[in-house]
């Protein structure tokens, strides 16, 4: 039996150039109102057989909203930044240029102290593969944008540089199909955010 995940990216709790790394803060007024515009296109999402969301505010938020009642998984939690954690890409760039630019260059670096992000990308990678198919044969999953990049990562069997090259769009749904080390990228004739692109 095949699965159908569909991933939801949460709506912003920050302007996009405000983003931090691990970013806790929840919805602000702007991303209420973002996922009330989308409600209507992502509803329909709510009869996946599981529901799931990554553990931020902002995810769990975004789920509930939406009537998915997600079960919050801590394998979609964001990558960890270590003492980078708080800070946006220009702070820990003043910061520590140097060490961003490696982490940038290297997906096995760490120089934060945290997760590197090919370990990321494995972890994301690895709760997509163990997804039970006896229980059903869609999920829905509402994760930060940064998840849904690695998810992609993973599905394409793309080398981790092809991260930094995805723009995954808050309330985009993206939908992967397989099963354990077998997935494809499905893309619809139509998607609940083309109207709005």
């Amino acid at each position: 039996m095949q699965l159908r995940v569909t991933f939801v990216a949460a709506a912003r709790s920050s302007p996009l150039l405000a983003e931090h790394f691990q970013d806790d803060r929840p919805l602000d007024q702007a991303g209420w109102d973002e996922v009330q515009r989308a409600a209507h296109d992502l509803l329909p999402l709510a009869a996946a057989e599981l529901r799931y969301c990554s553990p931020t505010p902002r995810s769990r938020a975004t789920g509930d909203v939406l009537g998915y009642a997600p079960l919050v998984q801590l394998a979609l939690r964001d990558c960890d930044m270590g003492r980078w954690r708080g800070l946006t890409l220009g702070e820990a760039m003043a910061r520590e240029p140097e060490a961003v630019d490696t982490w940038l260059a290297n997906p096995r670096a760490t120089p934060h102290g945290g997760e590197s992000l090919l370990t990321f990308i494995t972890r994301v990678g690895n709760w997509l593969d163990t997804r039970p198919v006896e229980d059903g044969g869609r999920i829905v999953a509402v994760a930060e944008p940064s998840v849904v990049r690695a998810a992609l990562v993973y599905v394409l069997k793309a080398p981790p540089s092809t991260y930094w090259n995805l723009d995954v769009r808050p309330l985009s749904a993206t939908t992967v199909t397989g099963r354990a080390g077998r997935w494809n990228l499905r893309l619809d004739a139509t998607s609940p955010q083309a109207s709005r692109a």
